[in-house]
């Protein structure tokens, strides 16, 4: 029984640091970094790009249909590298509200020039504002457009190239919705009156008047068109890339490795729903009208210009003579900020559209940890006091299956002398050996797993709390006290540089600061609190693991370390009371004093 004892126990903390090492290791190092290296590669491609001559590239500008008859981009496209060039190339609406900055183009009316004024690039304050929608002509193209598919009867109707006539003056405003107005050869009249509220969703309504002498039909299209990637898009923790909720197929994420190797995924009709295209933070996504049945889409083109394209297609909307016929379409730009994307799902009636933060498969943990982590920051003002005071709360959920625990430990300690002496008695014979333990465990009520769950009980709220850091942009750039102006970032401090006094740099591998310092010490103090384990294998995990963790932890988020540290000093402080009380020996002086003696020769 002792040896399965130690072979569970092993296989744990095996299982634990293997999977800790492969699935996270370096990914929020790299993701720190993410947003900086982003701007960077666009700043050297709109460079080399500038050094080119100036002139058209045939095909590279043509985002395909999502389906037959959708019409594309224009064809041909000066090369333009500067965003204010760019902007300035073609007549426009101004945008300007509590949350959102940018312009709509009256060439297609397309939502092509959004900042979102609440988030820069990095924790600097004179760092740039981040530019979530850009124009086609930019390396970092991204925008959504809304139009229509006709036929010969219906004449030209409003595509990428349709010049809109804004009325009068505008500037679209939370309190001043902006109306555009398109008539063609065929006596047809579109109107389109585009809202936006306080945060990060746009209404857009098409009223289609037909004063012809016979009724048409045509259908509504929406896209969203993507002209880059992220650096390092989808991890293992993490979906980046095409998604939405459509059909009976429900959600649905495409990376976009995955939609590169297929090209197009066709999900089936459907009624409701949304699709679109999310990074770790922002997301663009269409909402389609609920009024006719469409076609959703998700592609990928690599003809002349590689593009990420998510759309749709509605059925034919009939409009008769002398009528008119209105299709609304939401388009959210902005940032996942968990209570209000929440909001516009109830608000707005939006299926699922909760499912736009990536929760995971363990979101009946994750979310719960949030809203936990989000209600403590609501009442102490700070993200890393909400994590300790959370960690409190999570150590006294668990209190009674760890006081259990800790008893059982306990109990294990006083009968070390029984334990060593049915070793020596029967050290010849193992079949006995065990028999004898398990006759002791149940003589003296001990549980020789247990502990295992002070660890175990740590594994699903560690993953639970690293999610909750790693996808939430409430955490992003959240300060803690001192030199951690970043809990979602590591520790940006280093012992190899005595925490910044030397002047040199030092490689991300030895990036080893203050807070993983302090957990490395507090997991060894609390492995020293108990005896030293007889089995050499288990020994000696027990013994490199506190280092181990202390350099992997080096790279996880700081909200991460600070909380294992915290975990470790009360459970210290638990255990230490437990043994107290039943009136076991606490190893820890003695243990740390046996470290600095001198270890006899096999002679003595």
């Amino acid at each position: 029984m002792e040896n399965n004892r130690n072979f569970f126990i092993t296989i744990a903390l095996s299982v634990l640091i293997l999977t800790l090492w492969q699935v996270f290791y370096m990914n929020p190092r790299i993701e720190t970094q993410r947003e900086t290296a982003r701007i960077e590669a666009e700043r050297v491609a709109q460079e080399q790009k500038a050094a080119q001559p100036v002139g058209t590239t045939p095909g590279t500008g043509t985002p395909a249909a999502p389906q037959a008859g959708i019409p594309g981009a224009p064809t041909t496209q000066a090369a333009i590298a500067d965003r204010a060039q760019a902007i300035a190339a073609t007549g426009r609406i101004a945008i300007d509200t509590p949350s959102l900055k940018g312009s709509i183009n009256l060439t297609g009316a397309r939502i092509d020039d959004i900042s979102l004024k609440h988030y820069r690039v990095t924790v600097e304050p004179n760092s740039p504002v981040i530019e979530l929608l850009n124009p086609q002509a930019l390396p970092s193209g991204f925008y959504g457009e809304i139009g229509f598919v006709g036929s010969e009867a219906t004449g030209a109707v409003p595509g990428p190239d349709t010049v809109w006539t804004a009325e009068g003056n505008q500037t679209l405003t939370p309190a001043t919705p902006v109306t555009l107005t398109y008539t063609n050869d065929k006596n047809l009249t579109f109107k389109r009156t585009i809202a936006v509220d306080e945060n990060y969703m746009f209404t857009v309504t098409d009223t289609v008047t037909n004063a012809g002498g016979a009724d048409v039909a045509l259908s509504n299209y929406g896209r969203l068109t993507r002209f880059d990637k992220p650096l390092h898009a989808s991890t293992y923790v993490l979906h980046e890339g095409l998604i939405g909720v459509t059909g009976t197929e429900g959600l649905q994420e495409i990376s976009y490795s995955t939609i590169e190797d297929d090209k197009q995924v066709l999900p089936g009709k459907s009624t409701d729903g949304w699709l679109g295209i999310t990074d770790k933070y922002w997301a663009a996504s269409l909402v389609p009208s609920g009024k006719q049945p469409f076609q959703p889409r998700f592609s990928y083109f690599d003809d002349g210009r590689p593009r990420y394209q998510a759309d749709y297609l509605t059925d034919p909307i009939t409009v008769a003579a002398g009528q008119s016929a209105t299709v609304e379409t939401l388009v959210f730009a902005g940032a996942k900020e968990v209570a209000k994307i929440n909001a516009y799902e109830t608000d707005r009636q939006i299926r699922q559209f909760e499912l736009l933060i990536d929760w995971g498969w363990f979101y009946f943990i994750t979310k719960p940890m949030f809203w936990l982590i989000d209600n403590l920051y609501k009442l102490l003002g700070n993200f890393g006091l909400a994590i300790l005071a959370t960690t409190v709360i999570v150590k006294a959920i668990f209190f009674p299956l760890a006081n259990k625990s800790y008893k059982s430990m306990a109990n294990m300690k006083m009968v070390q002398p029984k334990m060593l002496e049915i070793r020596e008695k029967y050290a010849d014979d193992k079949m006995k050996q065990q028999q004898a333990m398990m006759e002791l465990y149940k003589t003296e009520k001990i549980n020789p797993l247990a502990g295992c769950w002070p660890v175990l009980i740590q594994i699903p709220v560690f993953f639970a709390l690293y999610k909750v850091l790693y996808v939430t942009i409430e955490m992003r750039h959240a300060p803690f006290f001192g030199w951690i102006h970043d809990l979602a970032a590591p520790d940006p401090t280093s012992i190899f540089n005595l925490f910044g006094l030397l002047p040199w740099g030092v490689p991300a591998f030895l990036m080893i600061g203050v807070w993983p310092l302090i957990m490395g010490v507090t997991m060894f103090l609390q492995m020293r609190m108990n005896p030293t384990p007889p089995d050499p294998t288990q020994a000696m995990i027990f013994t490199w693991m506190p280092i181990l963790f202390t350099f992997m932890l080096a790279s996880f988020p700081a909200g991460l370390v600070i909380y294992w540290a915290w975990n470790n000093s009360l459970s210290i402080l638990q255990q230490g009371v437990i043994m107290k009380r039943q009136g076991a020996k606490i190893e820890l002086w003695d243990n740390l004093m046996a470290l600095f003696k001198k270890k006899p020769t096999p002679a003595e």
